[in-house]
């Protein structure tokens, strides 16, 4: 099957919204309660998130976890500017790095915004300094988030 979808539309109907909708609340529900509570058939449902899955629409499953409660106290969010031409390189080293749970491109003053969570100051301190020695970073600027208010990635598919 092919993975690059032309028009990822396509494949996003109606029905698959709803699927959508309910795996993002618990990723965990069975094809055969989905296609219940749809009214649906079972096969249907299993062979729409099979396809989802093949197209690269649905990417995994994972738990949603609360970090702090694990160990993981801070979360900062850093802002990186890159030297002319090395943003992907730099974007691909900074990915690689298992605390780095999101890496962007954005437009603004900054190239580059990366969130990381860790376990202390020491890790987050240890990490900046590492950091800093990777070449073609050219300035970098941290905030270290102090209360989360809201951080959960699902949105409103059906609005």
């Amino acid at each position: 099957m092919n993975s690059n979808i032309n028009n990822p539309l396509e494949v996003i109907d109606e029905l698959n919204l709803k699927i959508l909708s309910i795996l993002q609340e618990d990723a965990r529900t069975s094809s055969r309660e989905i296609a219940d509570r749809l009214d649906v058939a079972t096969g249907t449902i299993y062979n729409r998130i099979k396809k989802m899955s093949e197209e690269g629409i649905i990417k995994g499953y994972i738990p949603f976890l609360d970090f702090q409660k694990i160990g993981f106290d801070l979360t900062a969010l850093i802002l990186i500017q890159v030297e002319g031409g090395y943003m992907i390189q730099v974007e691909e080293e900074l990915a690689a790095i298992p605390n780095i749970v999101a890496v962007y491109d954005i437009t603004g003053e900054h190239d580059v915004a990366i969130i990381g969570r860790f376990k202390n100051r020491k890790s987050l301190n240890d990490f900046i300094k590492n950091m800093l020695k990777m070449e073609h970073l050219e300035r970098t600027v941290t905030s270290v988030v102090l209360n989360v208010v809201k951080e959960d990635f699902r949105i409103n598919l059906l609005s």
